[in-house]
């Protein structure tokens, strides 16, 4: 019953999320200042990661192609399909959610614990349009760039990857790019960006919105937020993959 108690009132929190405005020029300011703190701060971590991860994809697929009857090609067959499909979009989704779920949680529960929340509401502002919905648009719009640089990326370390060791030519892995390519893979990827950003914005500003206690309490709200977050990343991604891909 807990848990369905959770589902309803973090779905009631949505619906004074997707309230217009009360200040136009008000919610920029904190539209333009959202983007800067968990997209623009995020690039250079999804750079380090896409880049290595990429490098490994490759290097471990070049290492079980043992047989020499297998396509060399096959390398960058198989680092463009894991990257596009499965890392850039969820694996970067789950560290954004450690990174910016904890940050959401702990600076809206901040809020809450020392009462600016309170002061909000008796001014008559919306505060969970004021706090939330800035945070959802800056993450659903920013994110699929971030899903698209580390796509690039992963795919570039990858073929540096090649270069630097020479277990691979550039000529059969840049063959491999080009076998195949389905356009939709990419779509795919971006809807599951979407809607993994949506679950990174609004899951951790629910746990802070919501916290009681002291700063105690908001260090435990901000690691559930994550795990919740990091769990319903997961679970979406199963269920999208079957309805998109089956």
């Amino acid at each position: 019953m807990a848990y369905l108690k959770h589902i309803g009132k973090y779905f009631m929190m949505l619906g004074q999320v997707f309230k217009k405005p009360q200040k136009g020029k008000v919610f920029k300011e904190a539209l333009f200042r959202e983007f800067e703190e968990l997209g623009i701060k995020s690039i250079g971590i999804v750079i380090f990661i896409s880049f290595f991860i990429g490098g490994v994809i490759a290097l471990q697929t070049a290492l079980n192609i043992e047989n020499p009857l297998i396509p060399k090609y096959l390398v960058g067959f198989a680092t463009k399909r894991s990257v596009i499909l499965e890392f850039a979009p969820t694996f970067c989704s789950i560290i954004l959610a450690g990174k910016v779920g904890s940050y959401i949680t702990s600076s809206i529960g901040s809020m809450r614990v020392s009462e600016q929340i309170d002061a909000l509401e008796v001014m008559g502002i919306n505060s969970l349009n004021y706090l939330v919905l800035p945070k959802v648009l800056a993450t659903v719009f920013f994110y699929p760039f971030l899903v698209i640089l580390a796509m690039f990326l992963g795919i570039f370390g990858g073929w540096v990857a090649g270069f630097t060791s020479s277990m691979f030519s550039e000529i059969d892995y840049t063959q491999g790019l080009q076998l195949d390519f389905n356009p939709f893979l990419v779509q795919y990827a971006l809807i599951k960006t979407l809607i993994f950003a949506f679950l990174i914005a609004t899951v951790p500003s629910y746990h802070g919105y919501y916290v009681k206690g002291g700063s105690i309490a908001v260090g435990k709200a901000s690691t559930q937020a994550v795990v919740w977050t990091i769990i319903l990343i997961v679970i979406s991604n199963y269920f999208l993959t079957q309805m998109l891909l089956t």
